[in-house]
C-alpha cells in the first residue's frame, strides 16, 4: 500500500514517538491528521510538518470526541497514544478511577479508533492499522506497573486476532512492540541512570518509524507484531 496520498492519523502525535510518525509518514506524502490532548506538543509537531498536517485536540477517552476524528475516514490509522508505566502508585495499590483509566488510554482507545475506522477504509478499498505496543505486554516476567502491561500485552493479542480483517475489510492490523526507545524523554531519563544501569541503547526513532512504515506498505505482513528489542534487529514475533 502506497502512503503517498493517503490521509492518516496518529494518535498521540503531540510529542516523541507521535511526533516522529506523523514526521515520517507526512515526509513520505500522506496527508496527515495529529490529535492528541496536549495542544501545545500539537502546534509544535504541526509547526514541524506544514501543509501536510492538519491537527486536533481531543481527549482520546472521550468516545464523541473520537468519533469525530475518524469521521475523516483515514487510509492509515497510528494508535500510537498511551502512557501510564510511570505512574505511582499503580495496582493493586492504586484507586479504581486510576488503573482503569490506564486500561481506557492504552486498550479501550485503540480498539474503540480502529473500531470506527473500518467502515471508511473498506469503502476505500483497504487500509492499514498499526498499534504501538510495549515490551512491557511481553513475557510473564513481574512488570512496575500492572494495567499498564495487561493492556500492552492485550493490545498485542488483539491485533493478531484481528488478522481476518484483510480478508473481509482488505484492512492490516498489525502491531509494533518497542523496549524503551530513544526520544527526548527517553534519553534524558536514560542519561538519569547511574552509568552501569543505563543498559544497552535506547531503540532509535529511525528503527520504529521504519517498522510503522513496513506495515504499510508491506501487503504481505497481517495480524502480526514486530519486537524492537535494545540492541537488537527489528524481529516478527507473531502471526
Amino acid at each position: 500500500m502506497r502512503i503517498d496520498g493517503k490521509v492518516a492519523v496518529v494518535t498521540g502525535a503531540a510529542v516523541g514517538t507521535g511526533r516522529a510518525i506523523a514526521q515520517r509518514l507526512a515526509a513520505d506524502g500522506a496527508d496527515v491528521v495529529l490529535a492528541d490532548i496536549d495542544e501545545a506538543g500539537l502546534a509544535q509537531t504541526a509547526d514541524s510538518i506544514g501543509a501536510a498536517a492538519r491537527r486536533v485536540h481531543l481527549d482520546l477517552c472521550d468516545d464523541d470526541a473520537l468519533a469525530e476524528l475518524m469521521a475523516c475516514r483515514p487510509q492509515i490509522l497510528v494508535n500510537n497514544a498511551g502512557g501510564g508505566a510511570v505512574l505511582r502508585p499503580c495496582f493493586p495499590e492504586a484507586d479504581v478511577d486510576r488503573w482503569t483509566a490506564s486500561l481506557e488510554l492504552n486498550l479501550r482507545a485503540p480498539m474503540l479508533a480502529t473500531q470506527l475506522a473500518l467502515d471508511g477504509m473498506r469503502a476505500a478499498g483497504g487500509g492499514a492499522i498499526i498499534n504501538l505496543g510495549s515490551t512491557a505486554g511481553v513475557g510473564f516476567g513481574p512488570h512496575v506497573s500492572p494495567e499498564y502491561s495487561a493492556s500492552k500485552a492485550a493490545l498485542i493479542r488483539l491485533t493478531a486476532t484481528l488478522g481476518c480483517l484483510q480478508e473481509s475489510h482488505n484492512v492490516r492490523v498489525n502491531c509494533v512492540v518497542p523496549d524503551w526507545v530513544a526520544t527526548e524523554r527517553g534519553l534524558a531519563e536514560q542519561a538519569a541512570l547511574p552509568e552501569a544501569e543505563r543498559g544497552p541503547e535506547l531503540v532509535p526513532l529511525e528503527t520504529l518509524t521504519s517498522a510503522v512504515v513496513r506495515f504499510v506498505e508491506d501487503e504481505t505482513l497481517a495480524g502480526r507484531a514486530m519486537l524492537l528489542d535494545r540492541g537488537k534487529d527489528p524481529e516478527l514475533i507473531a502471526s
